[in-house]
């Protein structure tokens, strides 16, 4: 097993600065303010041979009430599971009460601890680490993690007792990878929560708990699976925070980075204008997609049918997505999706021959051929795949470019019912070859020109005698 390193201390300590440079990556919000993080974030990074996966957490203060009380859990929970503790403090602004309860709390779990004086940059470390010596956790070790100082010794330091693990970590991802997507306090961290069997992320029933985007590997029947807990987003006008700014950023960098998007709505409140935006961007990125409308259970049957009808009505250019009626409170439904996700990323990544999309091309035209427009008939040769998630299918012919949108539709249609494609939305490119005698000049030979001299005669001739 790779060695689990945990980040623990008080808020705006530094603790998402420092996984950030651990993964050598940006996937942590930063921000000078505290609560940023909430729920426990992993990552993997590596030194040399030696990879590690790290935790990131919420800050602990010790009097949490609320949502600060479900981050405190998520960071209790974050300490069971390493094997390695840093203790971050903040240099600058000294050993504070709390400080010393998480120390107190750090001693009772027999854990490997280091205790990692941040912020020292500008400081005589001696004055900055001398307040920490009474925490009783060793030596206090002197970073600046915003500046990337005394990171690789510290973490080097941490890791020399695992040398005998030889696990390098090549990067490679082969996971679904599932982004659930929606507005606000629609349901999602549920929903998460309920796919995955336990309680990963904070749920609370207020607006906005989730703030970063939070990816969880998990592994089901035998498939790995990657899910990606989202921030809802809102209409600009509405979004104040500059930390909201910077979670739906990584929203949409999570929909880009997903195999299969779950977009939730909430049906008791129905479709609305945020969720058709929501659902026009993953369009736009070619996501495979699933819908879930959540909170059904208690509903009327006269709310239900409404819904249904309103569904049908306004997302009939989704028609290719499964959709889901589901309580991610309860659980109904919820074991249903695994289907449809697992179909909508099988349509999504599957690869096709050219030679069968080829023979597929030419049935479609035997039975139907394009009009002709200005008289000439528009001549479709081949087809072949042109690229994954989403499908892209290249037609290459003649004069592609005046070929009608109602027959570009009839191809579509024909392709997604002949290849079973479900699930996902499928792009077509049309291409046309170029002339090999566009901007050429036909040169005659001598007997060419005799014989167009006395065609031109012979035709003059035969002018004068009907004239006559």
């Amino acid at each position: 097993m790779l060695p689990v390193i945990a980040l623990v201390g008080r808020p705006n300590v530094g603790k998402s600065t420092l996984f950030n440079r651990m993964t050598k990556s940006r996937d942590a919000l930063v921000a000078d303010m505290p609560g940023v993080t909430r729920d426990r974030k992993y990552g993997e990074g590596q030194i040399g041979e030696q990879a590690y996966i790290v935790i990131d957490t919420g800050g602990i203060t010790g009097d949490e009430q609320g949502i600060d009380h479900e981050m405190a859990q998520q960071s209790l929970q974050a300490i069971e599971e390493a094997d390695v503790i840093f203790f971050m403090v903040d240099g600058r602004a000294g050993l504070m009460p709390a400080d010393s309860m998480i120390a107190e709390h750090l001693r009772r779990t027999e854990k490997r601890v280091y205790l990692v004086v941040n912020k020292t940059d500008g400081l005589d470390p001696d004055i900055a680490m001398s307040d920490f010596h009474t925490v009783g956790m060793g030596e206090p070790l002197p970073i600046a993690a915003a500046h990337n100082r005394g990171v690789t010794v510290l973490t080097e330091e941490c890791l020399s007792s695992f040398e005998d693990v030889d696990m390098p970590f090549d990067g490679r991802d082969d996971s679904v990878r599932i982004a659930i997507v929606g507005r606000p306090n629609v349901g999602k961290s549920t929903l998460v929560n309920r796919l995955l069997g336990e309680d990963r992320v904070i749920v609370f029933d207020e607006a906005g708990t989730t703030r970063d985007s939070i990816y969880i590997p998990y592994e089901r029947d035998g498939q790995a699976y990657t899910l990606i807990d989202t921030a809802g987003v809102r209409r600009r006008k509405n979004i104040k925070e500059v930390v909201e700014k910077f979670s739906i950023i990584k929203t949409l960098q999570a929909i880009k980075d997903a195999n299969v998007v779950v977009l939730v709505i909430d049906a008791r409140q129905g479709l609305s204008d945020q969720d058709l935006h929501m659902l026009g961007f993953v369009l736009e990125t070619g996501r495979a997609l699933v819908i879930a409308l959540n909170k059904w259970d208690g509903m009327t049957d006269e709310d239900k049918k409404e819904v249904k009808e309103q569904i049908h009505r306004r997302l009939g250019f989704a028609e290719f997505a499964r959709f889901h009626f589901i309580s991610a409170l309860y659980g109904s439904g919820v074991g249903e999706m695994y289907a449809s996700i697992n179909e909508a990323y099988e349509s999504a990544m599957a690869k096709w021959a050219t030679h069968r999309l080829t023979l597929l091309l030419e049935d479609i035209v035997a039975d139907h051929q394009p009009p002709q427009v200005a008289g000439r008939r528009i001549k479709l040769r081949y087809a072949h795949q042109g690229g994954s998630n989403p499908p892209i299918i290249v037609v290459h012919g003649n004069r592609t470019e005046h070929l009608p949108e109602s027959y570009k539709r009839y191809l579509k249609n024909k392709f997604i019912k002949v290849l079973r494609i479900h699930g996902t939305p499928v792009r077509f490119e049309f291409k046309t070859g170029e002339n090999p005698f566009a901007g050429k000049r036909n040169t005659l030979t001598p007997r060419q020109q005799r014989k167009k001299v006395r065609f031109q005669k012979h035709v003059k001739e035969i002018k004068k005698g009907r004239k006559k």
